[in-house]
């Protein structure tokens, strides 16, 4: 019996925070977890600013602040784990990406794995999207295996963050992808209203759908795509937010439309297995008009579970991502990225 004790670090696009988990990983014939202790550190103004704008930086300024967010991070846990006597076996952190262009082969997730090391005096385990860039896949999602090991009871597992993903099993195969914009441009909206986020889902409930705008949304040529596909702020940029550009209907119109878009979207992503039971995590969870809307659009049975899966499921999956680099295991699956073969990914900093 293999037995590990794993801090997990995630940062996601929405920006909400820094999450921070203590977690064990027993291994007897399956994967078993639990986690310990967890904790979101919320980005102050100063790291807002800095992560939202990085991708602006010259070369050596993104490096200095890759260094600095690693100083960070590695603080950040420190402070989690004051006053706690846990032996940790090592860190295991995904950063914050601020580039993702794998056609370009190229993805960039700050925050120094040297450095975290270097702070916490713990083995460290970090950039886990790189080798299957280098391998032809899209570096994502990765969560897909955590998914397969550890929640193997569900028949899709659904994470609405900055983007919505899906992660399932089709023919004994993982399969995942991204599916659309979810959290981001909800909170890039309720911004634009004077609110940092739409809580429950008021705003959109407040507006009307605009037929001409969703259409519009829904002929988008990503989703027309087969999967392995994965979308990153780059293409948020490029693609979805000029189509809200051009348009001049009130806010809370865009955003009750964004509502109707992501539910119709993610709803498609069911189709084939319409009586399927469906674990949905992340901030999106907590969105009950969101979860309303996709429930109206699907015959599949929604599982919301406890809070701390729907916050901390991405961390939690980044320790046992590097629980498996550790123990030299396949981590990242061609399957779901289309690299050439599967891989054991992550750099790691021995102390």
């Amino acid at each position: 019996m293999q037995s590990y004790q794993v801090i997990g670090v995630m940062s996601g696009t929405s920006l909400d925070g820094l999450d921070i988990v203590l977690c064990k990983f027993v291994f007897n014939n399956n994967w078993e977890f639990e986690i310990l202790k967890s904790e979101t550190i919320e980005y102050n103004a100063y790291w807002k600013e800095n992560l939202s704008k990085a991708q602006t930086l010259s070369g050596i300024d993104l490096l200095l602040l890759h260094k600095e967010y690693g100083q960070f991070i590695g603080q950040s846990i420190n402070q989690f784990m004051d006053n706690t006597n846990e032996t940790i076996d090592f860190v295991s952190s995904h950063g914050h990406t601020i580039f993702h262009q794998p056609e370009k082969k190229l993805t960039f997730q700050i925050g120094d794995g040297a450095e975290i090391a270097a702070v916490t005096g713990i083995t460290s385990i970090s950039d886990f999207r790189s080798m299957d860039i280098a391998l032809g896949g899209q570096g994502a999602p990765l969560v897909p295996i955590g998914d397969e090991l550890l929640f193997p009871e569900y028949d899709y597992c659904l994470n609405i963050g900055g983007f919505a993903n899906i992660s399932f099993n089709e023919n004994n195969t993982r399969l995942a992808y991204d599916i659309c914009p979810a959290n981001i441009i909800l909170n890039f909206l309720a911004q634009k209203s004077g609110q940092n986020f739409d809580k429950n889902g008021e705003l959109g409930k407040a507006g009307h759908v605009d037929k001409k705008l969703l259409n519009e949304l829904n002929k988008i040529e990503y989703y027309n795509l087969s999967y392995p596909k994965s979308l990153g702020k780059e293409w948020l940029d490029n693609v979805f937010t000029p189509i809200l550009d051009s348009t001049n209907i009130p806010i809370l119109n865009q955003i009750t439309t964004i509502y109707e878009h992501i539910a119709e979207q993610i709803s498609k992503a069911f189709y084939k297995n319409s009586l399927a039971n469906v674990l949905i995590t992340g901030g999106g969870a907590y969105n009950q008009y969101l979860i309303e809307q996709i429930r109206q659009k699907t015959k599949s049975e929604i599982i919301i579970p406890d809070k701390i899966i729907i916050e901390y499921k991405e961390a939690l999956i980044f320790a046992f991502l590097g629980t498996l680099r550790f123990n030299k295991q396949i981590n990242c699956l061609s399957s779901v990225t289309g690299a050439k073969k599967d891989s054991s990914s992550g750099i790691i900093h021995l102390l």
